[in-house]
């Protein structure tokens, strides 16, 4: 290839890397399409862009809506909220959109929502198209101990001026929860709440549960209700099977303590025979020692003798007439 062919191709692509960098630093297409759009903003505005760190086409696009609605916003506004992380794109179309629907919103406001965290074009759709929250079945358990599960679905509408610090719908789902339980347990009987389930609904939007959030609850309506189980019976069983449990115990413990208390008699009765053995095996010997220093003569031990055998004999006739009269009582 001839070389200055080749020099021609390399200031060539020079050029194009040139103007490649030219045009990604100085937005001129971007400038033109704003001039178009009738959005006042110069070359040297959107060059100082790109030295605050600045995504040009974050700004001109969403000014260029902005001044199509009408909106009479400007770049410094715009620029301000990007640099403070927010969205500038989605805080237009909220105003935008905040316009159509005729609800009065400022653009610091609308900032202010969307630097908090909160989708406010979603808000602001809410606001004219309310949302619908359905809750987890709850069961509550009315007072004749019939448990009632009941599923509710909840219409809201976005409360922008709440949106900044108001609680989400977690708050709202947990709320008409504890508003259900506390129905459907104030109701004497669980066929109250299946005959009537406006009345939750009544109870319920009527303690003013959207109070401190970031929703208007419109309606509360009832979706589903059914027969859970029988809690006050199973409660009623448990308890008699602890009762049971416990009477049990006790009478274990009562068993317990008269066995110990048999144990201990016999223990006594043993220790007493065990004297009495003893005491008996020291007669003879003070015998002999009475004998041996004539407290006693001969004649008063023989006496002593026949006493015994007399006594002995008496206690053996006793014992075959209880023994008689026990056989002609079998007879």
């Amino acid at each position: 290839m001839d070389p200055s062919t080749i020099t021609t191709l390399i200031f060539i692509g020079l050029g194009v890397l040139v103007l490649s960098v030219f045009f990604s630093f100085f937005p001129f297409m971007l400038w033109i399409a704003a001039l178009a759009s009738g959005v006042r903003i110069s070359i040297i505005q959107l060059v100082a862009m790109r030295f605050r760190r600045v995504i040009p086409s974050r700004i001109v696009n969403p000014m260029i809506k902005a001044s199509k609605a009408g909106l009479g916003l400007t770049t410094d506004q715009l620029e301000s909220h990007f640099l403070a992380g927010g969205n500038v794109d989605r805080v237009v179309n909220a105003l935008i959109a905040a316009q159509r629907a005729d609800i009065e919103l400022s653009f610091e406001r609308t900032a202010a929502i969307d630097l908090a965290g909160r989708d406010v074009l979603t808000a602001v759709q809410m606001s004219v198209n309310p949302k619908v929250i359905e809750t987890p079945v709850v069961a509550a358990m009315a007072k004749d101990g019939i448990e009632v599960r009941v599923r509710a679905r909840v219409t809201v509408r976005a409360n922008i001026d709440r949106l900044v610090g108001g609680a989400g719908e977690e708050t709202i789902i947990a709320r008409v929860g504890e508003g259900i339980v506390t129905t459907v347990g104030s109701a004497d009987a669980h066929k109250k709440v299946l005959e009537n389930p406006d009345d939750i609904s009544k109870t319920v939007l009527g303690k003013g549960l959207d109070a401190g959030t970031a929703f208007e609850i419109l309606s509360i309506d009832i979706a589903d209700v059914d027969v859970g189980r029988n809690i006050g019976a199973t409660l009623q069983t448990d308890q008699a099977e602890a009762d049971k449990n416990i009477a049990q115990a006790k009478a274990e413990e009562r068993r317990a303590m008269a066995v110990a208390k048999e144990q201990e008699m016999r223990a006594k009765v043993e220790e007493m025979r065990a004297k009495v053995v003893e005491a008996e095996s020291q007669v003879p010997l003070a015998m002999a020692e009475a004998l041996r220093t004539g407290n006693i003569g001969v004649m008063d031990y023989m006496n002593l003798k026949n006493i015994e055998s007399d006594t002995k004999m008496r206690t053996s006739f006793g014992e075959d007439a209880v023994d008689n009269n026990n056989l002609d009582g079998d007879q």
